[in-house]
């Protein structure tokens, strides 16, 4: 069979692959510098499938004289004769393809002849073919259509061509606009020109003219590049109903849902697509990706583990899975993803940056920093945006310099605030391009540091044993229990940890002992008991910078800090904080009752009754252009805090924000403003009860030594110094890296609140 053509093809495949591509990061050079089949694409069946779906009435062109698999094989376009030419060109003819077609025989196998030509990727010769017979007949239809379509495939390669083909096809909208075809041709110029509305008007007029399940999910794909999720699934759903056993079209339905925030609706629907099509690889990853998202571990690996049974080489599937073992704190395994990553791909920068962060995180800098040179040195191309690896890369390879240079140092011996400069922190802290002046590099890696080893939880003693399990126990209890955060043991044993440091801390504080902080021995602060989660917060991944905003340089420090959440933008709900939607339009209708209380006392019963109707944060708006004429596109509400030093004062909170002139179109956001003037008040705050914290720790220390306390009275002896006595704060970088680093699956479940009084005087430094 001489190869095919179909005029609908290229605008599936860019839809396609854009859809499918949506919801991961990848770099740009991943995009263009590999074939096709290694970006994680669906195989040749699947594509095969999506061509049929894709299917034009015109250009699907056959060989008679060719059998699939025949011995010897189809030949080549490029050495097509005329004999074959004319052989397809009357096949083209018999099967009532050419479009426009004229009442005269010898004119219509021209014009077939110059699709024959197009069909065959001959598209100079197709349009010198055309040209000819316009000379002739200058409104010959289907010659101007004919040499639109080729100059539109010639714009794949020359986006010169574009306007030529735009330009004839509008000829021929002119001359017969009712020709469905003609829309959606040119709807495929304009969508990689970036001309979305006009590519969707074209293709609201070819359904209108004659609807199809193929024109419904090309303008569903559209809706779904310009983020109207809520069109786009009605689309995928039409489509559809016209046409059931579609599994891409299921999959982009489910996708409209996983970008909304509607992550259940997603994974129902992906399960449809896999009933259509149970080897359907790309649906597997994307209900792995809604279970991680969902905060599955479990169902979103078998999701995963499903796709790479079926395609071992699915590097979308390697990738999304390496980095949910690392957010999930399981680094070995994500560094064997990455491997495989690179492997199939080794110019992939997110693998390899997850992967020097994955070695870095378990101690291994050697090998991390390795890899994040390779990512440096994949400079973008002229004109080419960097990706967000490309610009994160030089800050990370900085910082694990700098903890490789102290990783035998004890960790109140240093102060990563204090150490590394100023430009430096705020440049990472707000991610902007490493330009840096005058910046002087951390040393390099050093032979006599080496790196971490690993340790096996067995060799440990049962006493180590018990501390790191009531420290995974204690960590769990920190996570959030709402959809959207994926469990983190990694994070969960580091907080367990600076939980019983910091219980430490506190004895030896109420003991009237000193501590140990940045090289100096002296008491301790409510500053120095809030460093250690930070210490261990930031070992237990190196990629996200946790510093302190008053340790910034002034001039930074002036204009402020952001903290901006979009909890609703446009169509798109940030479900990690769905939970707390009812909680926060409570408190936006109260203080419109307050602000109309003071302001608008006559209208206040009317509000009221109108706001008892209020269900959804997306229904207020509306209410406050009603009621206050100053509310045009969004308003604002302020919480306050008030002061547990100052009875009776207050200080500024957060911000909600509600703007957009409907729904579809709307912001709801909650911002804090972190000035300079704002964090001393906290500060102040924070100071007035741990001041109080410390008089009634000492108190308690006091009445528990002298026997006198209520709770202990009936006790011949108190376990609260054993609570309390479990480390050391002399531990270094190397030791808690080895704690944070072994597997965590070996580690064999205690019952941790029985064994808290088990312990003597356990110190990290033994480990």
């Amino acid at each position: 069979m001489a190869p095919g053509w179909r005029a609908a093809v290229p605008l599936c495949v860019l839809y396609l692959s854009r859809l499918i591509l949506s919801t991961e990061y990848f770099s740009s050079l991943t995009l263009f510098n590999n074939e096709l089949h290694k970006q994680g694409c669906s195989s040749l069946s699947d594509w095969e499938e999506v061509a049929s779906d894709c299917e034009s009435s015109i250009l699907q062109l056959e060989d008679p004289d060719c059998e699939e698999g025949s011995n010897p094989p189809c030949e080549s376009v490029f050495s097509l004769n005329a004999e074959k030419i004319l052989n397809q060109a009357k096949l083209f003819i018999e099967q009532k393809k050419i479009p426009f077609p004229v009442d005269n025989h010898n004119t219509n196998e021209e014009l077939a002849i110059g699709y024959v030509l197009i069909g065959n990727g001959l598209y100079d010769e197709a349009i010198k073919h055309f040209s000819l017979l316009l000379q002739g007949d200058p409104e010959l239809v289907s010659a101007i259509y004919g040499r639109g379509i080729a100059y539109g495939k010639k714009s794949l390669q020359d986006i010169k061509n574009a306007d030529l083909a735009l330009y004839e096809l509008n000829r021929v909208i002119t001359l017969e606009p009712n020709w469905p075809e003609v829309y959606e041709q040119r709807a495929e110029i304009l969508s990689p020109l970036g001309r979305i509305s006009e590519a969707l008007a074209d293709l609201t007029k070819a359904i209108q003219l004659q609807p199809s399940a193929r024109l419904y999910r090309h303008r569903g794909t559209l809706l779904f590049i310009s983020e109207d999720y809520v069109a786009a699934m009605e689309d995928f759903q039409q489509s559809l109903e016209l046409k059931k056993n579609q599994p891409i079209a299921m999959l982009y339905k489910g996708l409209t849902f996983f970008h909304r925030g509607m992550l259940k609706e997603a994974i129902e629907t992906f399960k449809e697509a896999l009933k259509l099509k149970s080897d359907f690889v790309d649906a597997y990853k994307s209900l792995g990706q809604a279970y991680r998202e969902l905060g599955d571990f479990e169902s979103a690996m078998e999701s995963f583990q499903k796709a790479l049974m079926l395609n071992q080489n699915h590097i979308q599937s390697l990738q999304l899975r390496g980095m949910m073992l690392y957010h999930h704190g399981s680094l070995q395994e994500a560094i064997g993803n990455f491997k495989r990553c690179l492997q199939l791909e080794p110019y992939n920068e997110v693998c390899q940056y997850m992967k020097g962060l994955s070695h870095v995180a378990m101690g291994q800098f050697y090998e991390g920093i390795k890899a994040q040179t390779k990512v440096m040195l994949n400079d973008p191309l002229l004109g080419q945006k960097a990706s967000s690896e490309y610009l994160k890369v030089k800050y990370l390879r900085e910082y694990s310099r700098y903890l490789h240079s102290h990783l035998d140092i004890p960790v109140a011996e240093y102060n990563v605030d204090q150490d590394l400069p100023g430009n430096f922190k705020n440049h990472w802290a707000k991610n902007l391009p490493f330009l840096i002046e005058d910046y002087e590099e951390q040393p390099g890696l050093q032979p006599h540091i080496k790196d971490v080893l690993p340790q096996n939880f067995d060799s440990y003693s049962s006493e180590v044993q018990k501390l790191i399990c009531t420290a995974d126990h204690l960590g769990a209890l920190m996570q959030y229990d709402t959809p959207g955060f994926l469990p983190n043991r990694r994070i969960h044993r580091a907080m367990g940890l600076a939980t019983l440091e910091v219980m430490q801390a506190m004895h030896r504080t109420w003991s009237n002992s000193k501590v140990r902080v940045n090289g100096k021995t002296r008491q301790m602060q409510w500053r120095d008991m809030f460093d250690i989660a930070v210490k261990w917060r930031r070992i237990a991944d190196p990629d996200q910078p946790v510093l302190w905003l008053d340790q910034m340089p002034a001039r930074t420090l002036s204009r402020g800090f952001n903290n901006h959440i979009n909890l609703i933008r446009g169509q798109i709900i940030n479900i990690r904080y769905l939970a707390y939607f009812d909680n926060i339009l409570d408190f936006i209708k109260d203080r419109i009752l307050v602000y109309h209380r003071a302001y608008n006392p006559r209208g206040l019963l009317e509000v009221h009754q109108a706001l008892e109707n209020v269900n959804k944060v997306e229904d207020l708006l509306p209410i406050m252009k009603q009621f206050n004429s100053k509310t045009r596109d969004g308003f604002t509400v302020n919480s306050k805090v008030p002061s547990m030093k100052d009875p009776g004062k207050e200080y500024d909170g957060f911000t909600i924000t509600i703007t957009g002139d409907r729904v579809g179109n709307m912001l709801f956001s909650v911002e804090t403003q972190t000035t300079e003037e704002r964090t001393q008040q906290y500060q102040s705050e924070i100071e007035s009860i741990y001041k109080d914290l410390t008089a009634k720790g000492k108190a308690l220390m006091l009445s528990t030594e002298l026997g006198v306390s209520r709770l202990h009275r009936s006790h011949k002896q108190t376990n609260i110094h054993k609570f309390f006595t479990f480390i050391s704060v002399g531990h270094s970088l190397e030791n808690i890296m080895t704690l944070l680093t072994f597997s965590l699956e070996t580690v064999k479940y205690y019952q941790p609140i029985k064994t808290l009084g088990g312990f003597s005087s356990l110190s990290l430094s033994e480990l």
